[in-house]
C-alpha cells in the first residue's frame, strides 16, 4: 500500500537524515527481483564469486547437495594441507544458506568439521560446490497468495549421526501480513 509506505518514509525521514534509493534491488549480497509471483532473493553473483575463489567454476553439476546416507566422521581421510581454504568456503556457503535452504542441511554437516577438516570432508565440500554449480541463481521466492495466513514447513533428519545424538530440525515460517507499526 503506497500510502502506508509513504507515511513510514515521512515519520523514518523526521527522525533520520534518510535517501530514498528506490526499490530495492541488492543488499549484503543479496539479489532482490520482483514479479507478479512475489519477491525472489537469491545471491547468485556471491554463488558464482564461490565457485570461482574456490577453483569450482568449470566444475561438472551435480543433481544434489549431498551424496544420500553418507555419514562424515572426524577422523575420515588425510587432514587437508590448507584448512583456512576449507574454513573460508565453508563459511560462504553458510552466509549462502540465506537464500538457499536446500545446502543448509549438508553445509551444517561440513560445519562441524571446521577446527580439523580432512580430505573426506573436502570433498563433500566440492559436491556442495557441484551441486551450486547446477543452478546458482536458486533463491526465495516469497509469493503473493493474497491472503494473511502464516504457514509453516518443517524438515527433520532422524537418521542417526554418527558425531552426536541428536535430531536435525529445521522449521521455517512465512508470514503472509503486512507488518505493523505502534506508535508511543
Amino acid at each position: 500500500d503506497g500510502t502506508r509506505i509513504k507515511k513510514v518514509k515521512d515519520f523514518l525521514a523526521s527522525r533520520f537524515q534518510t535517501k530514498d534509493l528506490g526499490p530495492l534491488k541488492y543488499f549484503l549480497g543479496i539479489e532482490v527481483s520482483r514479479t507478479r509471483k512475489g519477491i525472489c532473493l537469491s545471491q547468485r553473483k556471491y554463488c558464482l564469486d564461490i565457485l570461482r575463489d574456490s577453483g569450482m567454476i568449470e566444475t561438472k553439476p551435480c543433481e544434489s547437495p549431498m551424496v544420500p546416507n553418507m555419514k562424515l566422521k572426524a577422523d575420515d581421510g588425510d587432514s587437508l594441507e590448507n584448512p583456512e581454504k576449507y574454513r573460508r568456503v565453508v563459511g560462504k556457503l553458510n552466509y549462502l544458506t540465506i537464500t538457499r535452504p536446500d545446502i543448509a542441511f549438508p553445509v551444517s554437516v561440513v560445519s562441524q568439521f571446521m577446527s580439523s577438516p580432512r580430505t573426506s570432508h573436502w570433498d563433500a565440500v566440492t559436491h556442495i560446490l557441484k551441486y551450486l554449480k547446477g543452478a546458482p541463481g536458486h533463491g526465495i521466492l516469497y509469493q503473493n497468495h493474497g491472503h494473511h495466513v502464516i504457514e509453516g514447513f518443517t524438515d527433520a533428519d532422524y537418521n542417526e549421526d554418527p558425531t552426536k545424538q541428536t535430531v536435525y530440525h529445521r522449521l521455517l515460517c512465512i508470514c503472509r501480513r503486512e507488518p505493523s507499526f505502534v506508535k508511543k
